[in-house]
């Protein structure tokens, strides 16, 4: 099991966030976190990366607890795709890769470092990209160059945070196409917050529905992407084609 969520609980200040959370992904799984505003899908990515630390439970990768974990060693299992984010930094597309091996980097950068990060780009087919600026590239050639510099870590398992958003329809469909074949060619496991139920249920094995910081409902898409969850947890009336991956409709508000 690539990682393990047992009993997390989060706060802000007296507001609880997380509660009770227990939760798994095995190796070559893509699991999505879905849930309205709030829910606290990005909270629970940033507790188990170590950006907050949880008032209560454990978090555990490739079965190492990260409380224990230095953050150089937890950087090498584990990989973090914040939310897209626009960068002035004149940095090239190759030199932004290549940071993913800092935890790797000693004194300078190996031939090793930079044949991985050459690697990562072939990947995430974006090499043509290699001597560009950050700052000249589309949202979604961005977009895949910040994934592919948590890749170059060569994490076991990958967090991403909306990793479509403000992406037009083909982007999207490319990222996470990209994820998946990555996650399965590999047999590493990643965990994505996302908002399009759609997308989710088409590239997901698994699902976990957050309702008010619970666990609501978890497993494959069409089990959990039902019109009664979507009503409750969302509120919203939906009509769904379950001709094998459910696909949502979204019809009205409920009152």
């Amino acid at each position: 099991m690539k990682l393990e969520i047992r009993g997390v609980n989060f706060s802000y200040d007296s507001r609880p966030v997380l509660e009770d959370v227990t939760m798994s992904v095995d190796e070559g799984n893509v699991v999505s976190l879905v849930g309205p505003n709030g829910s606290g899908k990005t909270t629970l990515l940033k507790c188990i990366n170590k950006i907050l630390k949880p008032k209560k439970g454990v978090v555990l990768v490739e079965e190492k607890d990260v409380r224990e974990m230095k953050l150089k060693e937890l950087a090498k299992l584990l990989g973090y795709v914040p939310q897209i984010s626009v960068s002035s930094f004149p940095s090239t597309v190759f030199d932004t890769v290549l940071l993913g091996r800092r935890p790797y980097i000693n004194w300078s950068v190996s031939p090793k470092d930079r044949e991985i990060a050459s690697q990562t780009l072939a990947l995430m087919g974006i090499e043509d990209l290699a001597l560009r600026h950050l700052n000249e590239l589309s949202g979604g050639e961005r977009q895949k160059v910040i994934i592919a510099r948590a890749l170059a870590q060569e994490p076991q398992v990958i967090l991403l945070d909306e990793p479509t958003s403000n992406l037009d329809i083909k982007h999207q469909l490319e990222v996470l196409g990209i994820i998946r074949s990555v996650v399965k060619k590999k047999r590493i496991a990643a965990l994505i917050a996302i908002h399009d139920l759609n997308l989710a249920s088409r590239f997901s094995d698994k699902i976990i529905l957050l309702h008010k910081g619970k666990i609501y409902d978890a497993g494959e898409p069409a089990k959990v992407l039902t019109q009664e969850n979507i009503r409750i947890v969302y509120g919203v009336e939906v009509e769904i084609n379950n001709s094998g991956t459910p696909y949502i409709i979204p019809l009205t508000p409920v009152n």
